[in-house]
């Protein structure tokens, strides 16, 4: 078992195809399906279930076998940079998970950062729910992610990044925007516009503060439609800060009372075994956001 099988199978588990996978490794289907055959045969057991209709499902001894090998992939990387780093040739590979927002905003300026610096550093970018952050961490498919902690999660290694607050997001023609301040109570009998994307705890429990149940009229995952939503006078959406910094002309904003905040932060599964790359991004990224967003309050 080769370095090479490691990542064939994590590619198959990444792409649930053969094909694809054998695209992206610059190998022919036949010899993916000999590899996969070989080490199956080896070890004993099926890892890969093949369906024509579904794609390439893992068994459950798969996943815990495609974990290890995520592990050992990731321990090769770390003694590539380790000897980079000895001849003063800074290189690696991070990869990074990401809800868009955060994906927009923070990680092309850190990227821009460490690669004037360390060109030979290079970087992958996983965007997806923060639930699904959450799991690529904990599968070591991806090295850092940026998630939505409140308060941070205990089976990571977290990193706070930027608290951001929450406004309430209203057409100009509704009749609250004469209000400086948005209170729970005014929103009970308003129809609501909920955003599932990692703004719903903190709004959430907002509202049970107030003792009050909101009347969801819509339920959405993208914070453009959201705001197109808003845009239409078809509600009224609770939105953070980085996802109002482009707002159309007939949109605005206001205040909440008591003001509601979402934590950002990066997580790793264990920071004392990542990688230089990984903990280089980390400590950049802590450099350049302080003050990021001031501006916008």
């Amino acid at each position: 078992m080769n370095k090479s099988l490691l990542q064939l199978m994590v590619k198959i588990a990444d792409t649930k195809s053969f094909t694809q996978a054998g695209k992206e490794l610059n190998m022919t289907q036949p010899a993916v399906s000999k590899a996969v055959n070989g080490l199956e045969t080896e070890l004993g057991v099926t890892l890969l279930i093949r369906n024509r209709r579904h794609g390439v499902k893992l068994t459950p001894i798969g996943e815990r076998i495609i974990r290890i090998f995520r592990a050992i992939l990731s321990d090769y990387e770390k003694v590539d940079q380790e000897i980079a780093h000895e001849l003063g040739l800074e290189k690696g590979l991070v990869r990074i998970g990401a809800f868009p927002e955060a994906s927009s905003y923070f990680v092309p300026k850190i990227i821009s950062h460490i690669t004037k610096k360390y060109p030979n550093i290079e970087f992958t970018i996983l965007e997806g729910t923060v639930t699904e952050v959450k799991g690529w961490i904990d599968t070591q498919r991806i090295d850092i992610g940026f998630i939505i902690a409140s308060p941070p999660d205990k089976e990571f290694n977290t990193f706070p990044l930027h608290q951001e607050e929450m406004y309430a997001v209203l057409n100009k023609e509704h009749p609250f925007t004469t209000k400086n301040m948005i209170q729970a109570t005014d929103l009970l009998d308003q129809p609501l516009i909920f955003c599932k994307s990692g703004f719903e705890t903190p709004v959430i429990d907002w509202f049970e503060k107030s003792r009050g149940k909101p009347k969801v009229r819509y339920e959405i995952n993208n914070y453009m439609t959201g705001i197109n939503l808003v845009h239409e006078g078809l509600g009224i959406a609770i939105m953070p800060e980085l996802t109002l910094l482009h707002l159309p002309e007939n949109v605005l904003i206001r205040k909440l009372d008591p003001p509601v905040y979402r934590n950002i932060h990066m997580s790793v599964l264990s920071f004392e075994d990542s990688g230089i790359s990984v903990k280089l991004f980390i400590e950049t990224a802590l450099q350049l956001f302080p003050q990021f967003f001031a501006r916008f309050k």
